[in-house]
C-alpha cells in the first residue's frame, strides 16, 4: 500500500473538504463528517474514531507502519492504548492530520509535543508537521517565561517517561533555573540604578517580588521539584530565595497530608501511607536546605517544625541530627514554642509530653560551637572593629548565651508540668549551662520549684541533687524570701539561703565596702559572671578588652542601685538597733540592779533620819553614794 496524500484525496469529494471540527456536544465517534465514508476506525484508550486513512499517513509515522504492517491490507481498525495525553491530545493531532487549525495552549502543549513525538509527527514524514510547530510554541511562548516553564512542567509529570524523552522536562527546568537568576541578577541592577541613578528616573514602576515564581513551584510534585531546586542551586541562585521557595512548597505540601482527628486512622494503612509521604517529604526538603550556618538564611522556627514531623513520621536518624544541627546553630534566636517539640509516644499514654533527648542535643550542640570560623574572621580585624563587635549588644557569644540560658529556663519551666519526667533527666538539662551562663537563678529556681510541686515524691537525693544546680547567690530578694519560706525545699538549701541573704545585707549596712562579694572579685565559692573574661570561657583572652569595659558599666549601675539600697537600709538598721536596745537581755539585769541599789539608798536614809547627829559626815557620805550610784549607772 503506497503513501497516499491529501492532494490525492480532492478528486473524490468534488474539489471541496466539507470536514467540521467536534462540538461539545457530539461524541468523539461522529467527528469528522465528511461526504467520504470512514475507512479507519481508532481507539484510544475507551474511545474510537471514525477517520480516513489518507489525511492520517500523510502526517504520522506511526500509522503509516501499523497500516504498512498488517497482515489484512483492508484492515480498518487500529488501536492506540498510550498516546500521552488520551483521547483529547488524540483529537487535536488528528485535526492537525486533517489541515484543520487547533489551538495550542500552556494546557495542551506538553500533551501535543509529547502525541507528536508517539505518533511520529516529523519533519522526515511531513514538512511543518506537528512536532514543528509545537516546538515552534515552546521556544517562542514557553521557554522564556519562568510562569508559563512550571505551568508547563507540571503538565509533564502524567507525561512521564515520553516527556523524559524527548526532553522537554530537562529543556523546562534548565530554562526555570537560568531565568531565575537572570532574574536576580536583573534585579540586582535595577535596586542599584535605583540607589545610584545616572540620570532622572520618571517614572519607577513598583518592584515586583523577588520570589514570585517561586510560590507557583508548589504546583510540582517532589521530583521535580527537587530536580528544579537542585539546578537553580548549582546555578548560583541566593540562599534566602531557596529558603523561601523550600518553606513555601514545605507549608503546601504538608498542608494536604494533615489529618484532621489523627486518632481516627492510627496505625491504619491510611496512617501508615500519610507517614510515609510526610517521612519521604521531610527527609526530601532536609537534604535541599542550605548549607549550615550560624546565619543561616532558614528560620528556626521552619526548622522546628520540620523536626517536629520528622519525629512523628519517624524520619532517618541522619535526617533529625541534621535539623537539631541546624537548630542548634541557631538556638540563640529562637523561642519557647520553637524547642517544645513533642515527643513521639507510640500510643504509650505513660509516655514523655516532650522530646527532652532531642533538646539536650541541640543544646550540647550549641554550647560545643566549633569556635575555629569566627576565630579566622576575627583575626582579620583590627583591635578597635573587634572592641566594637564584642561591646556591642549583638556580642555573638556573651548577648547568645544569656539568651540561651534564659530560654532553657523557660523550657525547664514548661516540661517540668510532665508528671512522667524523671528528675535525672530534668537534672541533665538543669546542669548542662556553665555557671557563667546565668547572671540571675529565678528562672531556675522556679522551674525547680515547679518540678518539686508536681512531682512530690521523689527522693530526698533526687531533692537534694535537683536544688544544687541552683546558685543561691544569685538568686533575688524576692526569691530569697519565696525560698527561705518553702517547704518543698530541703533544709539544708533553706539555710544558705537565709546565709547568703545574711551576708548581702551585713555588706550593704556596712556601706557597700564589701560589694565585691557581689561579683565575686576574691571569693572562690561563687562563680564568675558572664561578663567576665576570666575562667568563664564566655569570651576569650583577645576580647579581654571589651570584655573588661562592659564589666565596668554592669559594676557602676550595680553600685548604684546598691547605694539607692543602703540608703533605706541605713533607716532600717537604725530602727532595728532601737528594738535591740529595748529587747536585749542586758537591759533586764539592769533594772534588776537599779531596784536593788534603790533598796539600799532606803536603808542609808532611814540611818541618816535617826542620827542627825552625824551631821557632815553624814552627809558626805551620802552624796558620795549618790555620785557613786550615779556613775555606776552611767
Amino acid at each position: 500500500m503506497g503513501v497516499v496524500t491529501v492532494g490525492e484525496l480532492k478528486p473524490s469529494v468534488s474539489g471541496k473538504r466539507t470536514f467540521r471540527p467536534s462540538s461539545s456536544t457530539r461524541h468523539a465517534t461522529e467527528w469528522p463528517i465528511s461526504d467520504v465514508s470512514s475507512d479507519l476506525t481508532i481507539e484510544v484508550g475507551a474511545t474510537s474514531f471514525s477517520l480516513h486513512k489518507f489525511p492520517l499517513v500523510s502526517k504520522s509515522g506511526k500509522i503509516r507502519k501499523l497500516l504498512l504492517e498488517a497482515k489484512d491490507p483492508k484492515v480498518s481498525r487500529i488501536h492506540l492504548p498510550n498516546v500521552p495525553g488520551g483521547p483529547e491530545s488524540f483529537e487535536l493531532a488528528a485535526k492537525f492530520c486533517y489541515g484543520i487549525n487547533i489551538e495550542i495552549t500552556l494546557s495542551n502543549i506538553a500533551a501535543l509535543r509529547c502525541a507528536a513525538c508517539y505518533l511520529e509527527m516529523t519533519e522526515d514524514v511531513s514538512d511543518k508537521n506537528l512536532e514543528c510547530r509545537t516546538e515552534v510554541y515552546i521556544k517562542d511562548m514557553i521557554l522564556p517565561n519562568i510562569s508559563n516553564s512550571i505551568s508547563v512542567l507540571h503538565h509533564c509529570e502524567t507525561l512521564i517517561p515520553i516527556s523524559e524523552e524527548v526532553k522537554l522536562v530537562s529543556r523546562l527546568i534548565n530554562c526555570i533555573a537560568n531565568n531565575a537568576c537572570k532574574e536576580q541578577l536583573t534585579t540586582g541592577l535595577s535596586k542599584l540604578d535605583h540607589t545610584f541613578p545616572t540620570k532622572p528616573i520618571s517614572n519607577i514602576e513598583s518592584e515586583m517580588p523577588s520570589d514570585w515564581w517561586g510560590k507557583s513551584l508548589a504546583v510540582l510534585n517532589l521530583d521535580f521539584f527537587q530536580r528544579v531546586l537542585s539546578t537553580v542551586k548549582t546555578k548560583g541562585l541566593k540562599q534566602d530565595m531557596i529558603s523561601t521557595i523550600l518553606i513555601n512548597y514545605t507549608q503546601c505540601s504538608l498542608q494536604g497530608l494533615l489529618v484532621k482527628d489523627p486518632q481516627l486512622v492510627k496505625g491504619s494503612l491510611l496512617d501508615l501511607e500519610l507517614q510515609k509521604k510526610q517521612r519521604v517529604l521531610v527527609e526530601t526538603i532536609v537534604s535541599l536546605l542550605p548549607s549550615q550556618s550560624r546565619k543561616s538564611s532558614v528560620p528556626i522556627a521552619f526548622l522546628s517544625s520540620l523536626l517536629k514531623t520528622a519525629i512523628s513520621a519517624s524520619c532517618s536518624t541522619s535526617c533529625k541530627a541534621d535539623l537539631e544541627r541546624r537548630i542548634g546553630l541557631q538556638l540563640d534566636q529562637g523561642i519557647l514554642e520553637d524547642i517544645l517539640i513533642p515527643a513521639n509516644s507510640n500510643g504509650n499514654s505513660h509516655g514523655l509530653i516532650y522530646d527532652t533527648d532531642s533538646i539536650l542535643r541541640i543544646f550540647s550542640i550549641f554550647l560545643n560551637l566549633d569556635e575555629d570560623e569566627e576565630e579566622d574572621h576575627s583575626q582579620m580585624r583590627d583591635e578597635s572593629d573587634m572592641v566594637y563587635d564584642f561591646d556591642s549588644p549583638g556580642s555573638p557569644k556573651q548577648t547568645s548565651i544569656l539568651k540561651v540560658s534564659k530560654l532553657l529556663d523557660n523550657y525547664l519551666a514548661e516540661v517540668a508540668l510532665d508528671s512522667n519526667l524523671t528528675a535525672s533527666k530534668f537534672i541533665a538539662l538543669a546542669e548542662l549551662l556553665p555557671d557563667h551562663a546565668r547572671i540571675v537563678n529565678d528562672g531556675l529556681y522556679r522551674a525547680v520549684d515547679i518540678f518539686l510541686k508536681v512531682h512530690p515524691n521523689i527522693k530526698d537525693s533526687e531533692r537534694y541533687r535537683l536544688c544544687k544546680t541552683i546558685d543561691c547567690q544569685k538568686l533575688s530578694q524576692e526569691a530569697c524570701s519565696h525560698a527561705a519560706q518553702n517547704e518543698r525545699l530541703p533544709v539544708q538549701m533553706a539555710v544558705q539561703v537565709l546565709y547568703f541573704e545574711q551576708i548581702r545585707l551585713r555588706n550593704a549596712m556596712n556601706g557597700g565596702s564589701n560589694t565585691q562579694f557581689f561579683f565575686n572579685s576574691g571569693n572562690p565559692q561563687f562563680p564568675q559572671r558572664s561578663g567576665s573574661a576570666g575562667g568563664s570561657g564566655a569570651i576569650s583572652p583577645r576580647d579581654n578588652y571589651a570584655s573588661v569595659r562592659r564589666e565596668n558599666r554592669e559594676l557602676k549601675l550595680e553600685v548604684a542601685r546598691m547605694r539607692m539600697r543602703l540608703t533605706d537600709l541605713e533607716k532600717d538598721h537604725v530602727s532595728m538597733k532601737q528594738e535591740l536596745v529595748k529587747s536585749h537581755p542586758a537591759n533586764r539585769i539592769f533594772k534588776s540592779f537599779a531596784k536593788k541599789l534603790s533598796k539600799l539608798n532606803a536603808l542609808f536614809k532611814v540611818k541618816e533620819m535617826k542620827g542627825m547627829s552625824g551631821g557632815k559626815g553624814g552627809t558626805e557620805s551620802r552624796f558620795l553614794f549618790q555620785k557613786r550610784r550615779r556613775h555606776s549607772v552611767s
